[in-house]
């Protein structure tokens, strides 16, 4: 089953008015476009992702609201050619969940989980960019340790670059999560080889990159009055979102609405534990 992260605390933030332009730029499997949707009566909403797999199930999941909805794939980078392209103007709302995609996660074709054998792949748009059997393969050791550190906040990240450099060729999801898992045992909960696949996704598909430049262009993008609300799961996004809506808010540009980040339910994270790090910011532009 899927579940849209904080669908009604997103909701509530977002206030969708019913002859609104909204902008959802992750769809996902489209949870939280299809909340938008059946809110709305002559406005729109742009169901917006990078992956063009998981666009074509929310055109499937999203069917009986589509006449509200216009599909747009593309990065953040791109959001504002999504406006013109689906004949929109300036935004009442933008919303941005930064979670992966429970489709990229449960599809062993996609490479991006250590729990299916799959090959290691992790890009998002499977038409350009390195994969995550290039780095793995190619990259030098301090290199990779480097990344492993600093994106997955992997504390033994040299141990595991080492590793992963002396077991060359990796030749799988599963023979990665094997090299980690002999590296560095597990000690708790957390699958040793989880902070390593989550840094590796995030370089191949260069989603720090990406954060900024939403964080740059989306709040644009939004009329006067319209609100930005992002949904982060890692410190490092919620870091970076927390300092850009403080800079628009000292700069007399926008108003922040959440003064501490909002987490979901009790009751929600029961039903979908993958919310239970999730963290909702807003915004809204004056």
């Amino acid at each position: 089953m899927h579940f849209a992260v904080m669908a009604g605390e997103t909701m509530e933030w977002l206030a969708i008015h019913p002859d609104g332009v909204y902008l959802d730029a992750t769809a996902g499997l489209g949870g939280h476009t299809v909340e938008i949707a059946r809110r709305l009566t002559t406005g729109r909403v742009i169901a917006n992702d990078r992956d063009a797999q998981s666009l074509e199930l929310v055109r499937r999941n999203t069917a009986e609201w589509a006449d509200r909805i216009c599909y747009h794939q593309g990065t953040f980078s791109r959001l504002a050619e999504a406006l013109p392209a689906c004949g929109a103007g300036k935004l009442n709302g933008l919303l941005a969940d930064l979670g992966v995609s429970r489709y990229q996660l449960m599809e062993p074709a996609r490479g991006f989980s250590f729990l299916a054998e799959g090959p290691l792949d992790m890009r998002m748009d499977q038409t350009t960019g390195i994969t995550a059997a290039d780095l793995v393969n190619q990259y030098a050791e301090k290199a990779l340790a480097d990344l492993i550190y600093q994106l997955g906040e992997e504390r033994r990240a040299r141990k595991i670059a080492r590793a992963i450099v002396r077991a060359r060729p990796i030749r799988s999801t599963l023979h990665l999560a094997g090299v980690v898992e002999r590296a560095v045992p597990r000690t708790n909960r957390l699958h040793p080889a989880t902070r390593t696949f989550m840094a590796l996704r995030i370089f191949v598909n260069d989603e720090q990159g990406e954060l900024d430049r939403l964080l740059e262009t989306g709040p644009e993008l939004l009329a006067a009055g319209g609100r930005m609300v992002v949904i982060s799961f890692m410190s490092l996004e919620d870091r970076k979102v927390k300092e850009r809506f403080r800079g628009l808010a000292r700069e007399g540009r926008a108003t922040i609405l959440t003064k501490h980040p909002l987490t979901p339910t009790a009751e929600e994270t029961d039903l979908n534990p993958p919310s239970r790090s999730a963290k909702l910011r807003a915004l809204e532009m004056k």
